[in-house]
């Protein structure tokens, strides 16, 4: 008899039910083999899985494609619009109005804080007579679709803290995002595709940093984290396999590799384990479906002219428009679609205008070309950063320029279909558009109400974790805007 053979019979009984629980482990790992795989190979978990008991709910919206205007765009000079600041302009904001505000360290030593109405024209749209900018004229063509909420809200009045809060609904880093509480939900109809997508594009103005914690699964299971896709050589950095391996070659290699982690899992039973084999079958998968999604080659002329002329540019937030709505076509539940170079401190006329004409016709264009698709019923397009900007001149107020500094009391955001009342106009601001003065809605409210429209009670989807069941909508009091839905 082998001694060691014989000493490792001799189990105590903590060692043999943790034997016990590992083959239970490696049993419902097997389980997640998709046909075709050899015995040995351990394979993803299949993609359209979801929580069970979810949705909730029916859903209103299948999917969600967030377009997020990264740097605080100016509600002032876009949306919010009061005649009444044209009386205003030049002289000093009254003290009543800001009152204990915090305010940046950029505009705090300002001894002068003069107001600034809006260099642009506005003009009332569409049946509900809405006002919107001369910046953005095909997004007043489409103002019967969406609805604009006007008083967002948000503790945070830096950029980092903000963009991070608004994501996922924590201003320290660490906590999944939107999207990765909706993929560890909800799954995805598509096993070729990721649930959850990220495009970025550039425009003009100052770019603050995007981190890729942005779009991470923080405690969740890494495989719910969001794919980045790149406008430039491989759409997914790694994907492509390397000179002198076939797909074949890949394949039995993958098979390997999911073996030894078969066996790891085995013996340690760590969950990051499933997701490391989950996330190369992914990768294997889409070796096949992204190169046809980011090919454009099929869709026709009137597509790119629907676009604008920066759809047929690498890169470009229009470019991506059109790959969001291929994807939102493939059944990709989440998208977010990251557009820099709001965050315009000065010389705001210029910039401003150069962030609205890279993003106005293609932003317009998704919404027309869901809704001619008979998609737009069952797919939410939502619009917004993470605050808006001041009424008060950061810096020198001229006859044609200025800035504006961060302001989160009250910012606008739109959404469109997947259950969303168009021509709506919600939340009001005082004649500074600095303060709200009826239907405030903060971030945690708005992010509770695009859960709500996929069919999730945002109180109910939580995750066990350092002792809490945590959720995207935190424990502070927490509403759906139910007014704006249908």
């Amino acid at each position: 008899m082998n001694p060691i053979r014989e000493f490792s019979l001799l189990q105590t009984r903590r060692q043999l039910l943790g034997n016990t629980s590992r083959a239970f482990g490696a049993a419902a790992l097997a389980s997640l083999m998709p046909p075709g795989l050899t015995d040995m190979a351990m394979a993803a978990e299949p993609s359209s899985g979801q929580l069970p008991g979810l949705p909730h709910f029916a859903p209103k919206a299948k999917r969600v494609i967030y377009l997020f205007m990264a740097g605080g765009p100016s509600h002032i000079d876009t949306f919010d619009y009061h005649p009444k600041i044209r009386e205003m302009h030049g002289k000093e904001l009254p003290a009543e109005i800001r009152g204990d505000q915090r305010i940046t360290g950029m505009t705090s030593g300002q001894k002068s804080f003069p107001c600034v109405a809006p260099m642009f024209k506005f003009q009332k749209y569409g049946e509900h007579q809405t006002w919107v900018s001369e910046l953005l004229p095909h997004t007043a063509g489409i103002v019967d679709d969406i609805a604009i909420v006007k008083s967002v809200n948000t503790e945070a009045i830096n950029h980092d803290p903000a963009i991070t809060f608004i994501n996922t609904g924590s201003q320290q880093p660490g906590k999944p995002s939107l999207g990765a509480w909706l993929s560890y939900g909800l799954g995805s109809p598509n096993e070729n595709l990721p649930s959850y997508t990220v495009m970025i594009s550039r425009g003009p103005g100052q770019k603050q940093a995007l981190y890729a914690r942005l779009w991470s699964a923080g405690f969740l299971s890494s495989r719910h984290q969001g794919v980045k896709l790149r406008s430039e050589a491989e759409p997914v950095l790694y994907l492509e396999n390397p000179a002198g391996v076939d797909r074949n070659m890949r394949r039995r290699m993958l098979d390997r590799i999911a073996e030894i982690n078969a066996s790891h899992y085995e013996d340690f039973g760590d969950p990051e384990t499933q997701a490391r084999i989950a996330q190369y079958e992914m990768a294997f998968r889409m070796q096949a479906s992204v190169p046809d999604l980011v090919d454009l080659s099929d869709e026709p002329e009137s597509t790119f002219e629907l676009y604008g002329p920066d759809s047929k540019k690498p890169g470009t937030f229009a470019r991506n428009c059109i790959i969001a709505r291929r994807l939102a076509e493939r059944g990709v539940p989440f998208q977010q679609l990251f557009h820099r170079g709001w965050d315009q401190h000065g010389n705001l006329p210029k910039l401003i205008r150069g962030q609205c004409e890279g993003i106005d016709q293609p932003a317009a264009a998704l919404v027309k070309d869901l809704k001619q698709r008979g998609m737009l019923d069952d797919t939410m397009v939502v619009w917004g950063g993470e605050f808006g900007r001041t009424i008060y001149s950061q810096g020198k107020l001229s006859d044609d320029s200025h800035g504006r500094d961060h302001h989160g009391r009250c910012f606008t955001m739109w959404l469109a279909g997947g259950g969303v009342k168009g021509g709506v106009e919600y939340g009001l601001t005082d004649d500074f558009s600095y303060n709200i003065l009826k239907d405030p809605v903060h971030i945690r409210d708005f992010n509770a109400t695009i859960l709500h429209q996929m069919g999730i009670d945002h109180n109910r989807l939580t995750f066990r974790h350092q002792g809490l069941d945590q959720r995207l909508t935190g424990v502070e009091p927490t509403k759906v805007v139910r007014d704006i839905l249908l």
